[in-house]
């Protein structure tokens, strides 16, 4: 499964890199380091990625403190294998929703956007940590390519703890910004596990609504609206509303 996931974000990263190959790394990383500490909002690490050779060429020392980790431990094949098992077909497809963006820009526009979203990530001790991933592009060429990208993992577990993965594009230099994107679902399975009427019922039982009221709301019968309560109970493997309600919330699953 490992090698068929490494082998799927190769084709992405070779596609925003249009088979280019990057020439000699020179970053002013001091720089960086000062613009971090003005914008991070929790513990961060940095890295720089290679998309054309797929490799991470740096990263700082503080993956130690965030993840538990050495500097040269974190290659790309180990960040893959750090990524909950929940979380990755997302992480797939918003890397191929990025590359599609990116591919479609005008070349001198590459560098005016920076990507983000969110996955969870093993630290050493075993425990998941929730960080948001920003990434700009530091090294383009002539055509668009994307060479060389920056990357910044910030710990924001005590902002958000669960819900609905988002990405965005935030634009630079006066360019619009594209909040939640929608991904384009090449890897997330398509098989909902809540239908739509489910997902109403749960809704309106969050909201403390009774059976009864269910019922008349949605025009269906209080039985109808039991029925579909034990469903849901039994598909997602909960045992009450507050069980169900806090795991609709973690992944996202919306009327």
């Amino acid at each position: 499964m490992e090698k068929l996931i490494l082998d799927e974000a190769q084709k992405i990263w070779t596609e925003i890199a249009r088979q280019k190959t990057p020439g000699e790394l020179k970053l002013e990383v001091e720089l960086y380091k000062k613009l971090l500490n003005v914008f991070q909002v929790g513990d961060y690490t940095y890295l720089i990625f290679n998309p054309p050779e797929m490799t991470i060429e740096f990263c700082s020392d503080s993956i130690t403190a965030l993840l538990g980790y050495q500097p040269h431990e974190f290659t790309l094949e180990f960040l893959l294998s750090l990524i909950h098992p929940d979380d990755l077909p997302y992480f797939m497809d918003f890397e191929a929703t990025v590359t599609r963006f990116f591919t479609q820009l005008p070349p001198e526009k590459v560098q005016r956007y920076k990507s983000r979203y969110d996955y969870r990530l093993r630290r050493a001790d075993g425990t998941y940590i929730r960080i948001l991933q920003q990434i700009v592009t530091i090294q383009s060429d002539e055509d668009g390519a994307v060479l060389r990208t920056f990357v910044v993992h910030t710990d924001i577990s005590h902002l958000k703890t669960g819900g609905k993965m988002t990405l965005s594009f935030i634009g630079l230099e006066g360019e619009p910004s594209y909040f939640d994107v929608k991904p384009i679902g090449k890897f997330i399975p398509s098989r909902e596990v809540l239908t739509r009427r489910e997902k109403q019922i749960l809704a309106l039982l969050v909201q403390n609504k009774q059976t009864a009221e269910i019922a008349a709301l949605l025009h269906i019968s209080p039985a109808t609206v039991s029925t579909h309560r034990k469903n849901m109970l039994k598909k997602t493997n909960t045992h009450s509303v507050l069980e169900l309600a806090a795991l609709a919330l973690e992944k996202g699953w919306t009327p």
